[in-house]
């Protein structure tokens, strides 16, 4: 990556939303938008837009599961970082 490509990352992650779903995400494999706006307390619209701000980051990756959109955490570095930093901010990706 270069240091374009990391300034959009953190960008993408400099949001408290954005920075919970990713939270959340890097502790479960894949997580529904219901699930999260349920677990976030945050319109489901809401929840939307903030993926697509982190899909087009590069963060994660969203696909089709039945009849619902699943999101999955697909950066390694952002994994690492949430690791790393031990970061567990929210449940909104957790059962």
């Amino acid at each position: 990556m270069n240091s374009e490509e990391y300034a959009n990352v953190f960008k993408a992650l400099a949001h408290p939303v954005r920075l919970q779903i990713v939270c959340g995400l890097a502790h479960k494999c894949e997580c529904s938008v219901n699930h999260m706006s349920e677990n976030l307390g945050v319109a489901q619209s809401v929840v939307s837009q903030h993926l697509n701000i982190l899909k087009s980051a590069g963060i994660i990756k969203g696909y089709r599961n039945g009849n619902r959109i699943c999101y999955r955490l697909e950066n390694d570095l952002v994994k690492k970082l949430v690791y790393d930093l031990d970061i567990d901010l929210c449940d909104c990706a957790k059962d």
